[in-house]
């Protein structure tokens, strides 16, 4: 199908077939990370993984410059898209809810379980814009790993980085998280 760094380079040239096989292709990655981490697991909130594929694929498609010089940055981002879209859904519901009857959700990271209430769902936003300006890449790392889905083995493929680090990282990105969720 060809690499994502070179049909982002062709796309970003004007190539519009480039543009549709790297949609096409991405898609499908994006319908395969979803499968592997929500299919086993209850559905996410009320959003399942065709939803959440469906919709950070829309908010991709519909990018006028295609984000990202290669395919690392462009997966970042697509994690990025993840979580928006993630986000979104949880004020979107609590909005409409106005605060009654909080359903758990459950998203699951490969290390452990991690259950959370929709309200904190927003506070892990929180969390994450402030581990953001502490450590840029233990921030993409937590996007990739907990709302898109990757391994440490994949996040170290796209980061090009050893696994040792990537793990590093999660480990300490997951201790500042925790600290203010726990505030």
């Amino acid at each position: 199908m060809g690499d994502v760094t070179q049909l982002l380079q062709r796309a970003r040239d004007g190539d519009t077939s480039a543009r549709d096989l790297l949609f096409t292709q991405i898609y499908s990655e994006l319908q395969k990370l979803a499968r592997q981490k929500l299919a086993k697991e209850s559905t996410l909130t009320q959003l399942d993984a065709p939803s959440l594929v469906h919709e950070a694929y829309l908010r991709l498609s519909q990018q006028p410059d295609l984000p990202g010089q290669n395919r690392r940055m462009f997966y970042a981002y697509a994690a990025n898209v993840m979580r928006s879209v993630i986000v979104d859904y949880v004020r979107s519901r609590n909005a409409l809810r106005r605060g009654g009857a909080v359903e758990i959700v459950t998203l699951h990271t490969g290390d452990q379980n991690a259950v959370f209430k929709d309200q904190e769902i927003e506070t892990l936003d929180s969390a994450l814009q402030v581990l953001k300006k502490i450590d840029e890449r233990c921030h993409q790392i937590v996007e990739m790993r907990y709302f898109a889905g990757l391994t440490i083995e994949e996040i170290a493929d796209v980061l090009e980085l050893s696994p040792a680090t990537v793990k590093r990282d999660w480990h300490k990105a997951r201790a500042v998280l925790l600290d203010a969720l726990k505030t």
